[in-house]
């Protein structure tokens, strides 16, 4: 475990408005869409100082194709004799309650972990989450990106193996008891947020392939919110073979395989700014039917808006270049 200076606990005075515990969660996962389902889950327990307490690994049959195989590792006959969701939810659950969930890109694995539940008839015992994306940003942090990764480089924390959840749960925890730490130096409130679990849940009709991504073309279950905006300048417009910048302006055209509203957060935290409309400042159109005559794809033709596909878009989201504002 990564080890703060003695002082700086002595020295800070423990706001006593922080939680008095946290889980600090990774699951890894079939896919990014409402569909996709937890293959492997991982829970460390913290104190209120973020002293680890104890941690607890699963695997998960989730009773379809594993999905990215290549980025979990899991295989359909590895998890073919694991325990399904409803199985371990009872355990998971007594490890989540009355803990702050705390997660790298929080508002995905709780995601996940809420339709989990809902599957299983089971309401979630998670109130609040934290997301240490967000709190690096809180702390300005002087980070090269948001990846986790990156996050542990800046605290010294060793990843020994990427996309375990595991391990990537461990990690998280090496680095968030000194980002919770200088956030009680500095006073700095944290950014909890609100978790409402699912009470129902409706499966869609699902043909899982290697590779494929079940679209969702439903309401949506998360309520209708307002993005803050971009605190980034637009860079300007993509270019082929250069990686996204923060700031960049990005439409969305036509269904998409993960849910929209999953990939526009995704885009949004990693600085991006999601547009309704193209225009002559759109950076880029993401869309899986180019060809299409929609409004979006006929004006990004006239303007000379480059165009990707999905498939390219979450590929290039894996490295958005940070800009100096």
């Amino acid at each position: 475990m990564t080890m703060l200076d003695d002082r700086t606990t002595a020295e800070t005075t423990w706001p006593t408005a922080y939680p008095q515990g946290y889980a600090v969660v990774d699951v890894e996962t079939t896919g990014l869409a409402r569909d996709d389902r937890i293959v492997s889950a991982a829970v460390y327990r913290l104190d209120a100082l973020g002293n680890v307490e104890d941690h607890w690994y699963t695997l998960v049959n989730p009773q379809r194709d594993p999905g990215p195989v290549w980025i979990h590792g899991l295989t359909t006959d590895v998890l073919r004799d694991a325990p399904l969701f409803a199985d371990i939810a009872e355990e998971f659950a007594g490890r989540l309650a009355d803990r702050v969930l705390v997660a790298h890109n929080a508002i995905f694995d709780w995601q996940m972990i809420a339709r989990e539940y809902a599957r299983a008839a089971v309401t979630a015992p998670v109130r609040q989450r934290l997301c240490t994306i967000a709190l690096s940003k809180e702390l300005n942090l002087p980070l090269p990106n948001h990846k986790l990764e990156s996050l542990a480089a800046h605290f010294g924390v060793v990843q020994q193996r990427a996309h375990h959840a595991l391990d990537d749960a461990r990690v998280l925890a090496e680095a968030f008891r000194p980002s919770l730490h200088a956030a009680a130096r500095d006073g700095v409130r944290l950014p909890l947020l609100e978790c409402r679990p699912l009470t129902e849940w409706s499966d869609s009709p699902v043909t899982p392939r290697v590779g494929h991504q079940a679209a969702y073309r439903g309401g949506g279950w998360r309520p209708s919110r307002r993005r803050p905006p971009c605190p980034h300048p637009n860079p300007g417009r993509f270019q082929d073979g250069e990686p996204l910048k923060q700031g960049m302006r990005i439409a969305f055209s036509g269904d998409t395989s993960v849910d929209r509203e999953l990939l526009e957060d995704r885009a949004v935290e990693a600085g991006l700014h999601i547009a309704t409309s193209v225009s002559r400042l759109t950076s880029l159109l993401v869309t899986n039917d180019p060809d299409s005559a929609t409004s979006k794809t006929l004006k990004a033709r006239s303007f000379g808006t480059p165009v990707v596909d999905e498939a390219a878009f979450t590929q290039l989201l894996r490295d958005v270049a940070a800009v100096e504002d």
